[in-house]
């Protein structure tokens, strides 16, 4: 494992550690978790303000804590789950999801160890193992349904390590800014976003999904690149004549109201998830589909990027 450079280059912001080629969990870690996936009898975790206690001594556990959450995100922890949502579903959420939750991060070492260990044998030896993917640099990234739900459920935790994410072009990926704006500047659109990752959760907890999501990065290379392959380059495009295959634009509608065969098209934010874990609302697709939010190694994109992605195959 140590000797991936897949893994090499996303270990850095990966919450885990790493030694004699298994990934794992600090004990501290552990033992909180399993005390949450036994139900709010054993953790005494049933409210959003104790949640985001319990989720403060995680950070301190993987020695986090000299990384600042959002100002006001415990006040939006706080508010969200004890007044926001109703009694009947924070009480459920607390004694159903977040134990189930706690449960599959406990999972997330072996659930990374099994992606890496299948990554290259997927697509015909195609490399589709977890990791940054630079700038000019095309390539594909496949992730379970499982690990996708893991990997969020980190996010949700606030798990995430941020130090030096700015510096990789790398977009937002715990959900701290996402609560705590709930508290600060309240309005409807970022309520109902994070009713959508709950629901997410939720559903995942009940009912795991099965198959995999695919990310691949196309590039249209703006400098000669050394490889087998002739790419046209950005002039060739924008003057071709070559006719397209036939397809129908819809320009009416809502985006979640699309058959399943429609391509969705979305150009908001050169970030992948755009602003969607801030006070962004342009990117409704990330919200209505929070698997995409996974994708933590995605690099920023210039004009001549563009990312793909499919689901549940």
């Amino acid at each position: 494992m140590e000797t991936r450079e897949d893994l090499k280059s996303i270990f850095p912001f990966l919450p885990l550690l790493l030694r004699s080629s298994s990934l794992f969990w600090p004990s501290q870690v552990v033992e909180a978790l399993k005390a949450l996936s036994r139900g709010p009898e054993h953790s005494r975790v049933d409210s959003g303000e104790v949640l985001f206690l319990a989720i403060s001594d995680l950070r301190d556990s993987l020695g986090l804590s000299s990384e600042r959450l959002a100002v006001s995100a415990a006040e939006g922890y706080a508010i969200f789950f004890d007044e926001l949502l109703s009694r009947v579903e924070s009480r459920r959420w607390f004694s159903k999801v977040l134990p189930s939750l706690a449960s599959l991060l406990l999972r997330l070492p072996s659930l990374l160890e099994t992606h890496y260990q299948n990554a290259d044998n997927l697509l015909d030896g195609v490399k589709t193992g977890l990791r940054i993917i630079g700038p000019q640099q095309a390539g594909i990234v496949l992730l379970s349904q499982e690990l996708i739900g893991a990997l969020l459920t980190c996010s949700f935790f606030c798990l995430f390590p941020i130090t030096n994410r700015g510096a990789k072009h790398l977009p937002a990926i715990n959900l701290d800014h996402l609560f705590a704006s709930v508290y600060t500047d309240y309005n409807q659109n970022q309520e109902h976003k994070i009713k959508c990752l709950i629901h997410y959760f939720e559903r995942i907890s009940t009912c795991m999904p099965v198959g995999c999501v695919s990310f691949e990065r196309k590039v249209l290379f703006w400098k000669h690149v050394p490889s087998s392959v002739s790419y046209p380059n950005t002039v060739f495009w924008s003057k071709s004549a070559v006719p397209l295959c036939h397809f129908e634009v819809s320009h009416t509608g809502m985006i979640e109201d699309q058959l399943c065969q429609c391509l969705e098209v979305d150009f908001a934010n050169k970030y992948v998830g755009g602003g969607a874990l801030h006070r962004g609302c342009i990117q409704v697709f990330f919200s209505l589909h929070p698997g995409m939010k996974s994708l933590l190694a995605a690099k920023n994109l210039v004009h001549i990027h563009t990312w793909f992605s499919q689901t549940a195959f």
